[in-house]
């Protein structure tokens, strides 16, 4: 389906939502554990999406409590706590970058899950391509031995893989306003992810954070979450779940500015490189511009 200009603005923002969440992480990740910081992300964020779902006058049917509950768990509680771990060592731009092969991921899977979205010749050409990227940004030192940054580009790259089985579950919700996959899938990663942080992190003996960190937390939670999947499940609704996907080529550069202009991060050549290849890998899987 052919992108409108409400489509586009809407990849827009919520590329910019997005590429604030890995600002906003970064200034949580040094103050507050993985887990807890997992539960408040999501735990605010439904409570956020459930005063709205209220306010229209909707329900979570009980069918798909169980879908959203996997929904949960694939799309918020493994690659938030993998991307948390990893941003304790990758910057912003870094972390931006290796995310956006989560399309890439999601059409490996798409061929064998459905019936309707097979592997092209310039599809599978686009995934190699940006394969090559993920090499190109991990970069030599995953030859000389995983180091520490190498660890977090791999923790940020099964977060991508789990976002794309996540995306291959939300054919589920077709056909349901967006506002309620949205809620139900933070509140089943709320069920799951508050009782992990009580009992492993025990934040009640943790200092308290700074403004600064409250700040983070609640943008992170409010915008980067709540509203950002309010749109993501209307953008899905509206276009399909390959065009929502596209919003991966547009979080590098916000976030890259978010970074450089918040916490003085300056990209790399390397990984400027590795996305230069890893787009072009997106624009050949994305197919339009190599349209006539």
């Amino acid at each position: 389906m052919k992108l409108d200009g409400k489509a586009w603005a809407m990849l827009i923002v919520l590329s910019c939502l997005w590429g604030g969440s890995f600002l906003f992480a970064k200034i949580a990740v040094d103050a507050l554990p993985t887990f807890t910081l997992v539960a408040l992300r999501v735990g605010l964020a439904a409570a956020a999406l459930f005063v709205w779902l209220r306010v229209q006058g909707l329900a979570i049917p009980r069918r798909i409590w169980f879908a959203c509950l996997v929904m949960g768990f694939l799309n918020n509680i493994i690659p938030f706590g993998l991307n948390f771990w990893g941003q304790k060592e990758l910057g912003v731009s870094a972390a931006a970058i290796v995310n956006s092969t989560t399309p890439l991921w999601t059409i490996l899977l798409a061929h064998f899950a459905t019936d309707d979205e097979k592997l092209t010749g310039l599809r599978l050409a686009g995934v190699l391509v940006g394969i090559a990227g993920v090499g190109l940004l991990i970069g030599p030192e995953a030859l000389g031995g995983l180091g520490t940054a190498s660890l977090s580009q791999l923790a940020f790259l099964a977060a991508t893989f789990s976002y794309a089985i996540a995306l291959m579950w939300a054919r589920r919700f077709r056909g349901l306003p967006p506002v309620v996959p949205a809620a139900g899938q933070l509140i089943g990663s709320s069920v799951l992810a508050i009782p992990m942080a009580l009992v492993i992190d025990k934040p009640w003996n943790l200092p308290l954070p700074s403004i600064e960190v409250i700040a983070s937390v609640i943008a992170l939670a409010l915008a980067s979450t709540a509203l950002a999947y309010r749109i993501y499940f209307a953008l899905m609704a509206r276009n399909g779940a390959g065009n929502a996907a596209l919003v991966t080529m547009l979080i590098p550069p916000s976030a890259m500015l978010m970074g450089w202009g918040v916490l003085g991060e300056t990209p790399t050549l390397l990984s400027l490189g590795g996305f230069a290849v890893i787009l072009l890998g997106l624009a050949l899987v994305d197919g339009r511009l190599f349209r006539r």
